[in-house]
């Protein structure tokens, strides 16, 4: 069976036939219900393949189509306090934790929508597939497939929304125009019962060949059911499903992290669960929005100081200004190689290239300003791309994004652990987080704190730098309850303390001669839950609040 990346590229090749052109127009609603479609395995394969797809568009995108699209997972890091959205305050994504969240805002719509067309695909997918004449342990898989991926959408939508519609069949237009939420309770439990049946079915990591690749295996499904565990705080059995994907020994951490994030070694069994992008005909467009403009990208992704301090010393020390260790000319020097791998500031290079945003340097393209196509904060995005890359920055980059990696399996395994209120031993800290920390490329010296409340924020830190960038961190910041703590005041960039234009020209001055981002005004208990979209409540006022 062909692979789901390389079955995107026939998917998307079809488009050329008028037979199957029609089928894809009508994708994924009537055409796929009909007589005409299920009647063979690589029709169905079609199918699996655009259920894998859901909705996401293939290119630039200004606001998520889905939850796995570069621009559901990297951008929506510009929510949290990670990275801010060059675009400015008035950015959609910002106006998630600024305070001025409302049911009009076009990244929730966008979120609810690309959840609810998988849903939709998926049942559509289950209604038809033992139509099918193929072996019955390809429909057992292919069903498990389905039942992940709409559990998966009903996970998201349970975390960011609550009590949403829980919808299991297929709708007429009526039917879907007068859907009632269901609480969020009822939808945990059926994320929790489809997750188990799906892990019952799929096969493990490592039966998936590399004709496979992309595909949800055992581990994938029990990844989410264990993020399902945690927000719930079921940390006992959040705990033993983290232990049987360790136990199953299947993954294992790649030695090195930068190149993880590359085509290079983007098939590592580290990655559990990736979003898949074919150069050329499924283009992942995240460098045209994130590279720096003197590599004529964007620069819409700018990660903040606060990020950019939680990465200490490579010697495991905490990071600090006043420290001898940091040199204000080369601010990678020194540091835990995962901010190397993950940043760049000024003076550092990129594809070769210098990157020159110092405020006085007037003449550099990336110069920081207000105005500017260039960065913000005084830091740019490395994570995610081969730096030899060389083509079309919307169309020819084919680099994978991770959903689900094994660093987060063993970060949330001594997570519900700790929560649980079990004994922390060096050994479980050597299992777990020690491992992350001690992968070859990164070699900080182990953990070795017990204590639960200083080893709490020890790992909320770790799991923060490890996991940068990869769409977790707005989830862990509603589920901790620390909102209030860390989307409020005012945030800043990198320190530029020897610069003549900083004094007047950053909007707010710092006694670190840090650049002025922006401020946030966080609601708790109230941003933690994301608005029904207006476009919904509209048309269907029982959705209303």
């Amino acid at each position: 069976m062909k692979n789901i990346k390389i079955y995107i590229l026939s998917l998307l090749l079809l488009g050329s036939f008028s037979a199957c052109d029609e089928k894809l127009d009508q994708f994924p609603t009537d055409a796929f219900a009909s007589g005409t479609f299920w009647t063979s395995e690589s029709n169905a394969l079609i199918a699996l393949t655009g259920m894998y797809r859901g909705n996401i568009e293939f290119g630039t995108q200004v606001v998520p189509s889905d939850w796995w699209t570069y621009c559901g997972i990297v951008f929506l890091e510009f929510a949290t306090d990670n990275a801010y959205d060059r675009r400015g305050d008035n950015s959609t994504y910002n106006r998630l934790t600024d305070g001025t969240l409302l049911p009009n805002n076009n990244v929730v719509d966008g979120y609810w929508s690309g959840s609810y067309r998988r849903i939709a695909i998926a049942n559509d997918f289950l209604e038809n597939i033992d139509l099918v004449s193929m072996p019955q342990e390809k429909i057992d898989r292919m069903k498990a497939e389905a039942r992940f991926i709409r559990a998966t959408q009903y996970f998201y939508l349970s975390q960011f929304w609550g009590d949403v519609p829980l919808v299991t069949s297929t709708l007429t237009p009526d039917e879907a125009n007068n859907v009632e939420k269901s609480d969020k309770s009822v939808v945990v439990d059926f994320v929790d019962t489809e997750l188990k049946a799906a892990i019952e079915a799929l096969p493990r990591f490592s039966s998936l060949g590399a004709p496979e690749i992309g595909r949800a295996s055992k581990q994938a499904a029990m990844a989410f059911l264990g993020r399902l565990y945690l927000s719930e705080e079921r940390f006992d059995e959040a705990s033993a499903t983290y232990k049987q994907i360790i136990d199953y020994g299947d993954n294992e951490l790649a030695s090195d992290y930068g190149s993880l994030f590359t085509p290079q070694n983007e098939n590592s069994s580290e990655n559990i669960f990736s979003s898949q992008f074919v150069s050329g005909l499924a283009p992942n467009a995240l460098p045209q929005h994130a590279f720096p403009a003197a590599s004529s990208g964007w620069h819409i992704v700018n990660p903040l100081g606060s990020l950019a301090e939680a990465y200490g010393f490579d010697d495991g020390s905490d990071f600090s200004y006043d420290d001898p260790k940091f040199i204000q000319e080369d601010m990678g020097a020194n540091r835990d190689q995962r901010f190397r791998d993950t940043f760049i500031w000024n003076e550092s290079t990129f594809q070769g290239k210098r990157y020159v945003c110092h405020p006085d340097s007037s003449q550099s393209v990336d110069q920081l300003t207000y105005s500017k196509q260039a960065t913000r904060t005084g830091f740019g995005l490395r994570k995610f791309f081969d730096e030899s890359f060389s083509g079309n920055l919307r169309t020819d980059y084919g680099g994978n994004i991770p959903i689900i990696r094994y660093a987060e399996v063993l970060l949330s395994y001594l997570e519900a652990e700790l929560e649980a209120g079990n004994a922390i031993t060096q050994e479980l800290l050597d299992q777990s987080i020690n491992l992350v920390r001690g992968r070859a490329s990164v070699a900080l010296p182990p953990i070795t704190e017990t204590d639960p409340s200083s080893l709490r924020e020890l790992l909320r830190r770790e799991r923060r730098i490890e996991l940068a960038f990869e769409g977790t961190r707005l989830w862990d910041i509603f589920r901790w309850n620390i909102g209030g703590e860390v989307l409020t005041g005012d945030f800043w960039g990198a320190p530029f303390p020897e610069s003549e234009r900083y004094p007047t020209t950053s909007i707010k001055l710092d006694s670190k001669s840090r650049w002025y981002v922006t401020s946030k005004n966080f609601r708790p208990g109230q941003d933690e839950k994301w608005p029904i979209p207006e476009s919904e409540t509209n048309i269907n006022p029982k959705l209303a609040d």
